[in-house]
């Protein structure tokens, strides 16, 4: 039986099975694919895995980025630059603010003066009252990213 592969758990009032799950992978759309992979990889350092057929401008639709032990996807809110709006739309940016993506970093006041003397925004990292020293930064979405550790 295919259930006996997984983890049984004991619940409080049943059985609840534990699938056998390697990773998590967030899928993140962007409006200016470009824009995000400057960010992503020139900034954070994540390298591009895998991404879509590459269109004339050099760009792309969608990609898979990794860092570590991370995994990041992107993919373009707009299929074709003319369905773009130019600006980008206030409000589909501003409904991004209450995601953010939590990434482990070992020293993040190193990545604190790394990003900064990149030229990017950043607040100074904090502790945290449950003891995680976080360092946010939007990313060119508005998306939020905390690079934390837990304070020894």
């Amino acid at each position: 039986m295919a259930s006996e592969r997984f983890a049984r758990r004991a619940a409080p009032e049943d059985q609840t099975v534990a699938i056998p799950v390697r990773g998590l992978t967030p899928l993140l759309q962007v409006y200016d694919m470009p824009a995000s992979v400057r960010f992503y990889r020139d900034l954070l350092g994540f390298e591009i895995v895998e991404h879509s057929p590459t269109l004339d401008n050099g760009s792309f639709h969608w990609a898979l980025l990794r860092l570590g032990g991370a995994e990041l996807m992107l993919n373009t809110a707009y299929e074709f630059d003319s369905e773009r709006p130019v600006p980008a739309d206030p409000a589909r940016l501003a409904a991004h603010g209450d995601t953010c993506i939590y990434l482990g970093c070992p020293d993040v006041d190193a990545a604190f003066e790394e990003i900064t003397a990149k030229g990017w925004p950043a607040g100074p990292p904090a502790i945290a009252p449950y003891g995680m020293k976080q360092l946010y930064l939007k990313d060119p979405d508005g998306y939020g990213i905390c690079l934390q550790w837990p304070v020894e």
